[in-house]
């Protein structure tokens, strides 16, 4: 486990693709009980440790994830995502290039319980929740590119669906139309970093999760970005 950031109210966490946040209906562990069962062996706590999710990303998704370490902080957060005051940055490796290779993606979304996938229009259809995020190229290899993309909305599979719906799949997204999976099955895409003002000491802070080290094409575009 990768602590990125922690003080008295709030931890950030870099989360392993493949792992849940929080447990499924079926009990599998998860990084929420993991982080708990940290923290209480750690600082030796004799009771039942508090620990408040404050957003989750899917499985298959690494990077950065928000803890509350205290009520106070928990009820702050819960209030800025609502108010979309947290600044939340994607990486996203894709092997078609958008055209343009920046913009702004506005749809409208929704989500088939059955399937656990997106569905992506380009009006208002049925149920579906209007969804806006922006992209932007960073950088490239000789057959991929690196796109940053902010989230405005956070609806079910938002990115992956959206970029899906423009022709750039998620490298190692078969759900969504990759021609091929990763190696351990996760796909390349990766919450870099979060913003926002500190729930208690209204410190502004910026959070970054560097990509995971075990893949050969994020350590290139970790390069590429930094040199």
């Amino acid at each position: 486990m990768q602590i990125l950031y922690e003080d008295n109210h709030l931890l950030v966490v870099n989360k392993r693709a493949g792992e849940l946040v929080q447990s499924d209906p079926e009990g599998t562990p998860a990084l929420e009980d993991n982080v708990k069962a940290f923290i209480k062996r750690r600082d030796k706590k004799p009771g039942a440790v508090f620990l408040g999710v404050v957003h989750r990303i899917d499985r298959p998704v690494s990077g950065a994830v928000v803890f509350a370490k205290t009520s106070k902080a928990l009820t702050r957060m819960n209030e800025m995502m609502r108010d979309r005051k947290i600044d939340k940055r994607y990486w996203a490796i894709v092997d078609t290039l958008p055209d343009p290779i920046e913009g702004t993606l506005r749809h409208f979304v929704s989500r088939d319980g059955r399937t656990n996938k997106a569905h992506v229009f380009s009006s208002k259809k049925g149920d579906a929740k209007e969804a806006v995020l922006d992209y932007a190229l960073i950088a490239s290899s000789r057959n991929f590119h690196l796109l940053e993309v902010r989230l405005h909305t956070g609806r079910h599979h938002q990115i992956r669906a959206q970029l899906a719906k423009i022709g750039s799949p998620i490298r190692g997204d078969l759900k969504y139309g990759a021609s091929r999976s990763n190696v351990g099955g996760g796909i390349s895409l990766h919450s870099h970093s979060v913003s926002f003002e500190h729930p208690v000491t209204h410190q502004l802070l910026k959070v970054i999760a560097p990509p995971p080290s075990d893949d050969n094409l994020w350590g290139f575009f970790r390069e590429a970005t930094e040199g």
